[in-house]
C-alpha cells in the first residue's frame, strides 16, 4: 500500500519533466531534497497523526473508511491517467523539491492516510510500526534512486511504459482501498464467516 500511494513511477515522470533543464548536479540536489522533505512529512504523520486524531476525537475507523474512499478515488484517477498531473511551471521563488515533488507528488493525502492507518497504536505493536516506518523509508530511498536515474529509465520504458505502470498501480490501489472499506465496515469478517 505504501508503494502504491507514494507512487515512485509517477514521481519519476514528474521529476523528469520538471528538471529537464537543470544540470546533473542540480537534479541530484532536487531529488535528495524532495526525498528528505517527504520523509519528514511521513514520519511526522506516523508520530503525530494518531495523536491529532485523538485530540480532535476522530475515531480511526472513520479515517479508515474515509481513507478507503479517498484511496479508491485516487486509484481511479491513476487508472484514467490523472494521478500525478501537476503543472510543470514553477516560479523562481518556489522550490520544486517542496512543491510539487515532495507534496503532493511523492507525499499526497493518500500516502499520509496510509501510513497513519498502517501504524495504528490500537492494532499494531511498536516493533510492527517500526518495520512499517523502515519499509516507508526504503520506498522513499527507491523513489530517490529512481529520480536520480530518471533519464535512462524513461528512455528504457518510454512514456507509454510509465503510463502503463501507473495504471496498473492504480488498479492495485483501488483493490487495496476496497479492502480498507470492507474492513472498516466489518464486511471482510462477515465474508470470511460465510465461507
Amino acid at each position: 500500500m505504501i508503494w502504491v500511494t507514494i507512487e515512485p513511477i509517477g514521481s519519476v515522470v514528474l521529476f523528469a519533466a520538471l528538471t529537464a533543464r537543470l544540470s546533473t548536479a542540480e537534479r541530484k540536489k532536487v531529488a535528495i531534497k524532495a526525498t528528505v522533505y517527504s520523509a519528514v512529512v511521513l514520519l511526522g504523520s506516523i508520530v503525530l497523526g494518531q495523536l491529532l486524531l485523538e485530540a480532535m476525537n476522530i475515531k480511526l475507523i472513520s479515517l479508515q473508511l474515509e481513507g478507503g474512499i479517498i484511496l479508491f478515488l485516487f486509484g481511479v484517477k491513476m487508472i484514467f491517467g490523472q494521478g500525478s498531473e501537476v503543472s510543470a511551471e514553477s516560479e523562481a521563488w518556489r522550490d520544486i523539491a517542496v512543491f510539487p515533488l515532495a507534496v503532493p507528488s511523492i507525499v499526497g493525502p493518500e500516502a499520509i492516510m496510509a501510513v497513519v492507518l498502517l501504524t495504528d497504536n490500537q492494532v499494531f505493536s511498536i516493533p510492527t510500526q517500526a518495520v512499517t516506518a523502515a519499509i516507508m523509508i526504503a520506498i522513499l530511498g527507491i523513489t530517490c534512486l529512481l529520480m536520480l536515474l530518471s533519464e535512462p529509465i524513461l528512455r528504457l520504458i518510454g512514456k507509454s511504459g510509465a503510463a502503463l505502470l501507473e495504471r496498473v498501480m492504480g488498479m492495485i490501489l483501488c483493490a487495496l482501498s476496497v479492502e480498507l472499506v470492507m474492513n472498516a465496515l466489518g464486511i471482510a469478517r462477515w465474508a470470511d464467516q460465510v465461507k
